[in-house]
This record gives structure tokens, sequence and C-alpha cells, in this order.
């Protein structure tokens, strides 16, 4: 399953967010030059973030955005399910609009079923705050103190 830009670009506000000293506030053009990514993109994606209660958005000097709940109290799963609507995996999934001629004998939509629902279980057990956590290379990658993993995506 690929996550969409745009809750990539949700996780990574957030995840930037949870690592704020008090009281947490940046600007998306802060978050946005930080992480190298378009600023309009990432607009849309704290003014849904902001609609759905995850950030709070102050204006003026000295405005920006912050977490309007606790870290600990974010799960990944539910953000992702916000932001990502819809998550078939094939045409079969959705019964209105399915046009698979095998889709009633067929047993990969099964399959498929249980590894979304698997792939969800497993976000579900995580909170913002342990992914804003790291420590290790996760922690090195937002100081700016590991490139290799920051380029690479991993710490090899």
């Amino acid at each position: 399953m690929q996550l969409t830009q745009f809750t990539d670009y949700s996780l990574r506000t957030l995840i930037y967010l949870a690592r704020q000293p008090e009281p947490g506030m940046a600007t998306i053009a802060e978050i946005a030059d930080y992480f190298q990514i378009s600023k309009a993109h990432l607009v849309k994606a704290a003014n849904n973030l902001a609609n759905h209660g995850y950030i709070e958005t102050m204006r003026g000097k000295g405005g920006g955005i912050r977490l309007a709940r606790p870290a600990n109290s974010i799960g990944i799963g539910e953000l992702v399910r916000i932001t990502e609507p819809h998550t078939d995996l094939v045409e079969c999934f959705d019964m209105r609009t399915n046009q698979c001629r095998i889709a009633r004998g067929c047993a990969l939509k099964g399959m498929l079923y249980e590894s979304r629902q698997a792939f969800m279980a497993v976000l579900d057990k995580y909170t913002l705050a342990e992914a804003a956590g790291g420590g290790g290379a996760a922690m090195a990658v937002f100081s700016g103190g590991d490139k290799h993993v920051e380029e690479n995506g991993d710490d090899t």
C-alpha cells in the first residue's frame, strides 16, 4: 500500500510540530523549507489537519501552527484513515463501481483485504509521540546529524 503525498505531508507536519519546544509553534513556510516541499501543498495538508482538530492555527505576529492535542493522543492509524479516505487496493473492494468479471469467485480480494487490515492494525499500535520520538537514526535525521539517513531513508 502506498500512502499519498497528502498523507506524507500531514505526517511530516505533525512530527515536526511534536518535536518543537513549548509552545510548539511553527510556520508553514518553516516546515516547507525544512522538508524542502511545496508550501502550497503543505497549506492544504495543514488546513485539513486544522479542520480535523489535530492542529491549531494562530494569526498575526508570532503566529503559526501547533498541535491541538497531546502527541500521545494522536494515533497514526487514525490520522491515515482521515487523510486516506479511499484505501481500496483493487477495484472489487467497492461493489458500487466494481467492473471485474471474476470478483464473486476470486480469493485474491479476501487476501488483499486482510493485508490492508494488517497494515492499518500496525499503524493503530503507534502514536504521534512514538513517531516523533524516534531516537537514534530518526533523531539524527531531524537534527541534520546524519545526511546518509536523510538522503537515503535508511541507516545503512
